[in-house]
């Protein structure tokens, strides 16, 4: 997949807006299992929210953001407070949900 241009992940930003989050990133962090649920929400939605429940601090939260994404070919679309969005898009096109805008409107 291509790296998303700005109107691409401001579209998909507001498709995740009544997104309520599938991942939670709890005080361990970034782990396997952490991976795993993370691959598993993308094949099924493709844009998934994560919440941090424990990470507080803005750095931390970039960090382990690009753990993800380097672990599951993932980009991530926008970090809001403790919420942060990620979109991956289906390989299979048959099985794509989301129909991204090819260039900007207007």
């Amino acid at each position: 997949m291509d790296s998303l241009q700005g109107f691409q992940k401001r579209f998909l930003r507001g498709l995740a807006h009544s997104l309520k989050p599938v991942v939670f990133v709890g005080h361990k962090g970034f782990s396997r299992s952490l991976a795993d649920a993370m691959d598993e929400a993308l094949d099924r939605h493709e844009l998934v929210k994560v919440k941090f429940v424990e990470f507080k601090e803005k750095e931390r939260k970039l960090a382990l953001t690009e753990q993800i994404e380097k672990a599951v070919a993932c980009e991530m679309i926008g970090l809001v407070g403790h919420m942060v969005t990620f979109f991956r898009q289906q390989n299979d096109p048959e099985k794509r949900k989301i129909d991204l805008p090819k260039r900007a409107a207007g």
